[in-house]
């Protein structure tokens, strides 16, 4: 499929966004659960993302998509504890703090293109989902893997990264890319006051 016949990925300010998705319960027999997977993958690979949400196309089940597989540098993945994050998919997830340590970084959403903001989200987690071949697992994730799994659960339950973020943090891509983007937030902090 070519990058053109890609469904669009909705925006903030579509109701989509902002709307517990239905629980996934056999609404789509195997093979179009899969070809929805297949669908998201492209989408999120072309988008580029490390992850999609099924209401991120305006599709309302509890369906999510994750991957990171990009190059980071050493210094940034280990400031971040981000490490690979092998393609998965989730279905009806739900996630716990494990501790209380959290950890604050800029991160960004493919539904509300060209802008990031710092949010503080739990350093590590326990998500409990089914995956496509309707086993089920609970698993711990940490660091970076920890942060795309909150975020993309997190769509389908109606919330949007800016619904959490320290709103002074905000900025477009390119300010981003200017002035902020080193490993840790301590300058963009200290200048922006947040």
């Amino acid at each position: 499929m070519l990058e053109q016949d890609l469904v669009p990925i909705v925006q903030l300010g579509h109701p989509a966004l902002r709307r517990t998705a239905l629980p996934f319960d056999g609404e789509l027999d195997a093979a179009e659960l899969q070809a929805l997977i297949s669908l998201m993958r492209r989408v999120m690979h072309a988008a580029p993302g490390v992850g999609l949400a099924a209401p991120q196309l305006g599709i309302p089940l509890q369906i999510a998509v994750l991957e990171d597989t990009f190059e980071v540098g050493a210094e940034v993945a280990a400031v971040r504890e981000r490490s690979p994050l092998p393609f998965f998919t989730i279905i009806n997830p739900r996630y716990e703090a494990d501790g209380e340590q959290s950890a604050e970084f800029y991160e960004g959403c493919l539904s509300f293109e060209g802008y990031q903001g710092v949010v503080r989200r739990h350093a590590s987690v326990v998500l409990d989902y089914t995956d496509a071949q309707s086993r089920q697992h609970m698993e711990r994730f940490s660091g970076w893997q920890a942060r795309i799994v909150q975020h993309e659960t997190d769509h389908l339950y109606g919330t949007v990264y800016v619904d959490r973020m320290l709103t002074r943090s905000l900025c477009s891509n390119t300010e981003y890319a200017r002035r902020w983007a080193s490993p840790d937030i301590g300058e963009a902090r200290h200048v922006l006051g947040f």
